[in-house]
């Protein structure tokens, strides 16, 4: 018997590989830089234009480096989009692009301003879901955009919970946005803990998987810089969905995985529309009607006692509810349903009518988002109870004397179950591309959402990293968003791409159908 040889080296990385590291490196450095210049630091002026940044003191320099910064890093991300050269690999540059940011300034919204004035309230005994910061006396309220001064809490209590524990800790306005911003990487932190095994589950490589949702732009810029509670609802999501899928069946794992997704709402409720397909992920065997109603049953019970739980430790019971119906205070064109209202508006104008169709189309928008998600969860549903005749057979097969079809069986049957998790998780990603587009109002930072589970699902990338390249554009270091200032054309060509976008769908359906 032959002694084992040396351990065999890795490949030796390619230049572009190496390329791709640092001109992301140096964009992140540049995007800091900018942040120092005319980031959204506290005193920065409020409601400015981007030419009025530009003939700021600073300006060229500010938006120069950023424009590059976005450019360098976005470039990088997208010329990996198929996967980085491992897993190690995507995590160490994913890391190295971070440490620029995490010491920069807010960038790209003031969000976080809000979060500690939301914080500040409910640390001094004001119910954030009944006044607006500035009714509180928040002792920060010049550091907020004035749009979100007089607005209720959008946000579940297990972020009042952490708002307020950022308060505490950091004492004055820099402390406690620096809590805010660990308290986000810690959230960042517990999504790249989960990854692999998903990406496993799912049949994805990993380095992919963690390349395409932790190294993107966005995540960089908006969810460490700008310490968005997005990477919190993000990792409790990806951890609870990680449950189902590692212990599918399990009394106790539905319920710590419905615990999970319960928190998940109770810091941003878009996470529910992912609830369903959860259910679908932890189904074991067969996928019949009483296997599903009794898989439902755990799964709920461990979500609803998250949610009793926050709402009572907090004392603020359900009051966050009503909170969401200010979330579509802001309308941009960035939002689909918000552009096609625009356009209307626009038409009426011109014949000396005044629609006011934005409201309408929402609304209308809204509806369709249910009936989506519905027709998402069903296509799963019977994709998933279709697959219960091969599984059966691979499982009989195993039972066979013959070894060599037992181990044609045996890799059958992880082949099934791999597949079974990939249609639920892809479901529950499309759950999120559908809850993103039809939304009232659209944020950058809110295409994170289903990119993380599109990185462990999607065959084919760009038809979603693209967008989401775009989407790292539409921010100004300062928090100034560009859809503000491109009001009238960024709803008509939003407009067209929806249409076109629209045709095609219906085209692809009928050579389907044909």
């Amino acid at each position: 018997m032959t002694a084992p040889g040396p351990p065999v080296p890795p490949p030796p990385l390619s230049l572009a590989a190496l390329g791709a590291r640092y001109a992301g490196l140096v964009g992140a450095v540049l995007l800091a830089v900018a942040g120092y210049l005319g980031g959204a630091l506290p005193d920065a002026p409020l409601g400015v234009t981007p030419a009025s940044i530009w003939r700021a003191p600073d300006g060229p320099a500010t938006l120069t480096c950023w424009l590059a910064g976005t450019a360098l890093l976005v470039g990088a991300w997208w010329s990996l989009r198929e996967g980085a050269p491992s897993t190690r690999w995507a995590y160490v540059t994913a890391g190295l692009w971070a440490l620029p940011l995490l010491v920069a300034p807010p960038l790209g919204s003031r969000d976080v301003y809000s979060y500690a004035c939301q914080g500040w309230t409910y640390a001094h005994g004001v119910d954030p879901y009944t006044v607006g910061v500035a009714a509180a006396g928040c002792p920060w309220l010049d550091t907020v955009a004035p749009i979100w001064r007089d607005t209720p809490a959008p946000y579940g209590p297990v972020f009042m919970l952490l708002a307020a524990l950022a308060v505490g800790v950091g004492g004055g306005l820099t402390g406690t946005i620096v809590a805010l911003r660990v308290i986000a990487v810690a959230g960042l932190l517990l999504a790249a803990l989960c990854l692999p095994a998903l990406a496993r589950a799912a049949g994805v490589p990993a380095r992919r998987a963690v390349w395409l949702a932790l190294a993107g732009p966005l995540v960089g810029v908006h969810l460490v810089a700008g310490a968005h509670n997005d990477s919190v609802m993000l990792g409790l999501l990806l951890c609870g969905l990680l449950v189902v899928v590692r212990r599918p069946g399990r009394p106790a794992a539905l319920l710590l995985a419905g615990a999970l997704l319960g928190l998940a709402v109770t810091v941003k409720a878009s996470a529910v529309v992912v609830v369903p397909f959860a259910v679908l992920a932890g189904m074991p065997d067969q996928y019949t009607v009483r296997a599903l109603l009794r898989h439902s049953g755990w799964l709920a019970g461990g979500l609803l006692a998250a949610l009793l739980v926050t709402s009572a430790v907090s004392g603020l019971g359900f009051g966050w509810v009503g909170g969401l119906t200010h979330s579509g205070d802001s309308e941009q064109w960035t939002s689909p349903p918000t552009a096609v209202g625009f356009v209307v508006d626009y038409a009426g104008a011109l014949v000396g009518r005044d629609p006011q169709a934005v409201p309408v189309v929402r609304a209308v928008a809204l509806l369709l988002l249910v009936g989506v998600l519905v027709v998402f969860w069903w296509r799963a549903w019977q994709t998933l109870r279709g697959s219960n005749d091969a599984r059966r057979v691979a499982r009989a097969e195993v039972a066979e004397v013959d070894e060599a079809r037992v181990d044609v069986a045996r890799v059958e049957v992880a082949r099934v179950a791999v597949a079974r998790s990939r249609v639920a998780l892809h479901g529950a990603a499309l759950a999120l591309v559908a809850t993103v587009v039809l939304s009232p109002v659209f944020h950058p930072w809110y295409a994170t959402w289903p990119l993380a589970l599109l990185a462990l699902t999607a065959a084919r990338t760009t038809w979603f990293v693209l967008p989401t390249a775009a989407a790292a554009f539409l921010a100004l270091p300062d928090g100034t968003n560009l859809a503000r200032v491109t009001k009238a054309p960024g709803a008509l060509a939003m407009t067209a791409l929806l249409l076109t976008a629209l045709a095609r769908t219906l085209l692809a359906a009928r050579r389907r159908h044909r």
